[in-house]
């Protein structure tokens, strides 16, 4: 039947083409009007569609036609009742370790379902969620360690791509925060981390900024004054405020540009009763 439509749309084809060519001719000679040429153009182009669906049609119909056979050829054959234990060989892509078996009992499958999921253990990468305002702070080829994945040493990695999509997820505190999915290509030694495995969960920490030989002070030390930031220096039992330019800081210690040297000797957490020239003691 799908056959037969093709050839029915090939004659109604062949028809407007020549209708139309026919029309073009007419139309140089002044015999017909434009409006009558654009309806058999309108009319070829019509069924020029109508004969690719067809033949759309005809190629659906043959594929259906296979997939019956193959499923004939499984299902209540004569060779099946007779040898009920035939088994057919499903061939994994490629080779590695089975990490799942989403179907696990017999019965029917749908085309395209997963069986098993397969992967490479040894080719591991950590998906690591940050938050969209992180995530503009973080670029290709950044260093990044692990830690608490399961041993004292961390890992160290690097930052492959960074998903250009973000995503909605509730937080521990019930904020909805959108986050960004940061791929990370483990850079240590395979014999280190071949204990991790698929969906195991690592601590990642970014290394945004890092220097050699750096004066840091405490971030608790620091304290705003005059626009800027000051910190008091302890100076025999004297407390001193002295200004300070600070780089960049984080949670718990901040990159002093200028204003102290080593060894100085700062009030990590000053109160409201220290100010300048109080007497301190240390405890």
């Amino acid at each position: 039947m799908a056959e037969e439509r093709v050839r029915a749309a090939t004659a109604d084809e062949a028809y407007w083409k020549a209708q139309a060519e026919r029309m073009r001719k007419l139309l140089h000679s002044g015999d017909v009007s434009r409006e009558t040429m654009d309806r058999a153009a309108a009319e070829t182009r019509r069924t020029q569609a109508a004969r690719q669906s067809a033949d759309h049609a005809v190629e659906q119909a043959r594929s259906e036609l296979e997939a019956a056979r193959a499923a004939l050829s499984y299902s209540g054959s004569p060779a099946q009742s007779v040898n009920p234990a035939a088994k057919i060989a499903v061939r994994a892509p490629t080779g590695g370790r089975v990490l799942s078996v989403p179907h696990e009992s017999e019965g029917p499958v749908s085309p395209g379902q997963a069986l098993i999921e397969i992967g490479n253990t040894r080719a591991l990468e950590v998906e690591v969620e940050v938050l969209s305002a992180d995530a503009v702070r973080i670029e290709p080829g950044m260093r990044v360690l692990f830690e608490r994945w399961g041993s004292v040493q961390p890992l160290e990695g690097r930052v492959r791509r960074i998903e250009p999509v973000a995503f909605a997820k509730v937080s521990a505190l019930g904020v909805e925060e959108q986050r960004v999915l940061v791929l990370v290509t483990i850079t240590s030694p395979e014999p280190e981390w071949r204990r991790l495995g698929d969906r195991y969960r690592v601590e990642a920490s970014f290394i945004l900024w890092e220097a050699d030989s750096v004066l840091r002070v405490p971030a608790s030390a620091l304290f705003r004054h005059d626009q800027g930031w000051a910190v008091f220096v302890v100076e025999e039992n004297i407390a001193r405020r002295r200004q300070v330019e600070v780089g960049r800081r984080n949670a718990r210690f901040a990159h002093v540009l200028d204003g102290l040297k080593e060894d100085d000797v700062v009030i990590v957490h000053p109160d409201d009763s220290v100010e300048e020239g109080a007497l301190v003691k240390a405890r």
